[in-house]
């Protein structure tokens, strides 16, 4: 009995000491910086709670200028915070064709699938991988900034103002923002309400990754990709005719305001991001 015991306790003490090299370390791994070492950090910005008044400015280039001014660092920061996670899109796609995923590669996965409105059940394939580098893209600065214009009225519009929203997004929800003025007995949408500039403007970039109706802008910037071309305003504005009633009226007045106001934006952007001074 007493050698059973010590035999027994032989055993244990041997097991113990293999303990360690017998578990296997989760499958999970915290993302690769390098691959990411390539683009800009993703800057932290205010969160923009209010917005300027508007209303008050007079000189038209003046408010121009501001608008553009506080909308811009907003807008750059999420495009930034897109080509992080189309790096990273790209390196988790490398680890999946080797047969290398890990379990936050799945994690993350499942988390742009939900984000990105594609179907829950869907594979992780090939067609997965396509579609999500067709919607992680980023949408040109000059596009956003004069939609925005557009849409709220260089931000004097009552929805821009009580809803902090800058692109006339609908909800359908009751109670999910303010009804408009002229909607037709009976109808359910609504104007969205944001908490912030910031969640209005990753609302409106993701409404413009996701929905159906913007498909072909999608489709054009993914071919604007594979030609290794600029992703620019110009170009991916055709594929907004179903972002407004107008039309091919609507995106005319876009391709004006582009024109019309690059050389402001520019100017504000220099201002903003100053090239670097030779040391």
């Amino acid at each position: 009995m007493r050698l059973l015991t010590i035999l027994l306790f032989i055993v244990l003490s041997i097991a113990a000491l293999l303990l360690p090299w017998l578990i296997k370390e989760p499958d999970v791994k915290v993302p690769d910086q390098s691959v990411t070492a390539h683009l800009p950090a993703i800057p932290e910005v205010e969160v923009k709670r209010d917005l300027p008044d508007f209303m008050s400015m007079t000189d038209v280039t003046e408010k121009k200028e501001e608008f553009f001014r506080f909308l811009l660092p907003l807008v750059e920061a999420e495009n930034i915070r897109i080509l992080h996670d189309r790096a990273y899109l790209k390196a988790i796609y490398e680890r999946y064709k080797n047969g290398e995923l890990t379990a936050a590669d799945k994690k993350q996965m499942e988390e742009w699938i939900n984000y990105y409105r594609l179907e829950d059940d869907i594979a992780i394939d090939d067609n997965l991988f396509g579609l999500l580098k067709r919607r992680i893209d980023i949408i040109p600065e000059m596009m956003v900034l004069v939609q925005a214009a557009n849409e709220s009225g260089w931000g004097t519009s009552r929805f821009s103002r009580k809803g902090l929203n800058l692109f006339g997004q609908w909800c359908y929800s009751k109670g999910c923002g303010l009804v408009p003025t002229g909607r037709v007995e009976g109808g359910r949408h609504e104007v969205a309400q944001f908490d912030s500039v910031n969640a209005s403007v990753k609302s409106y970039m993701r409404n413009i990754n996701t929905h159906g109706a913007y498909l072909d802008l999608r489709l054009l910037r993914e071919q604007k990709r594979l030609n290794n071309a600029d992703i620019l305003a110009r170009d991916l504005i055709t594929g907004l005719s179903s972002y407004s009633e107008r039309g091919e009226d609507y995106i005319e007045e876009l391709r004006a305001m582009i024109r019309i106001n690059r050389p402001i934006v520019e100017r504000v952007s220099e201002e903003l991001n100053p090239p670097p001074q030779p040391e």
